[in-house]
């Protein structure tokens, strides 16, 4: 499977007649299961709207988001159904993300429930278990009961790792997913990530502003600026050899991590 974007484009209107904004410019990328692709750049380079057009949240301006050479736009309400199961989002603000009034099963089996994996009660929580249990929740049986402020952020963040892991997509795209969360919880988020991807094959689109984590657990790196791609390649090459002044600026600016534990 191959999620691609070709030559993306996406001009919002300005408002009252002002001059309309050119978020993101000709971007081109690809992502597969199995790989740990990131996008990284500064506030407002575009890489969140390349988010949501990969995500078909909104549509784009010019270019095409394809999965394996078939376009997002030209889909059937079929394809579109599957599209959307297969490329799964876990995004940046866990609290906001779930719904305060309802418990960790409710959410997971809405999910569940909806795209027709389980009708039982008995099966839909024997799923929600599993797959709190494949992000690194346990026991997860206490967890179903509780609701979203009753957890850390670090659970919660777990808990829509979890949500997307349910429908068994082959790629997840995460959009700042760890940056609100402390180094230590951010570093225990990003390892079971890349368990994830070397146990059940699941591809992520990753995008950050924090090149010590892309350099800790990407495969390949695209860096925006100003809605373009700069630079791209694998992240070993990037990291020891960038191309360009900007992405040169951004790793002198970069802290060293420890090892991801």
């Amino acid at each position: 499977m191959l999620l691609e974007a070709r030559n993306i484009s996406k001009t919002f209107p300005g408002r009252q007649r002002a001059t309309p904004v050119h978020a993101v410019k000709d971007v081109s990328l690809h992502a597969r299961p199995g790989e740990f692709v990131a996008i990284v750049g500064e506030s407002g380079s575009g890489k969140s709207t390349v988010a949501r057009m990969l995500l078909d949240l909104i549509p784009v301006t010019s270019g095409t988001v394809e999965l394996d050479g078939i376009r997002i736009a030209s889909m059937n309400r079929r394809e579109r159904w599957a599209y959307r199961r297969s490329v799964q989002a876990v995004l940046q603000d866990p609290a906001g993300s779930l719904n305060p009034r309802k418990r960790v099963q409710q959410a997971l089996g809405e999910v569940i429930r909806f795209h027709g994996l389980a009708s039982r009660p008995s099966d839909v929580r024997a799923l929600a278990v599993e797959a709190l249990h494949q992000v690194g929740l346990s026991p997860a049986e206490p967890l179903l009961d509780r609701f979203p402020h009753e957890l850390s952020g670090g659970q919660r963040q777990r808990v829509l790792i979890a949500r997307a892991l349910v429908l068994n997509p082959s790629i997840i795209v995460a959009d700042e997913a760890v940056s609100a969360l402390d180094a230590s919880v951010k570093a225990g988020v990003l390892r079971v990530m890349a368990d994830l991807k070397d146990s059940l094959g699941v591809g992520y689109v990753f995008i950050t502003h924090d090149l010590a984590i892309v350099e800790k657990v990407a495969d390949r790196v695209y860096v925006m600026r100003a809605g373009e791609v700069v630079e791209e390649g694998t992240t070993e090459a990037v990291f020891a050899n960038p191309a360009h002044e900007y992405t040169r600026t951004l790793l002198a600016a970069t802290p060293v991590l420890p090892p991801l534990k």
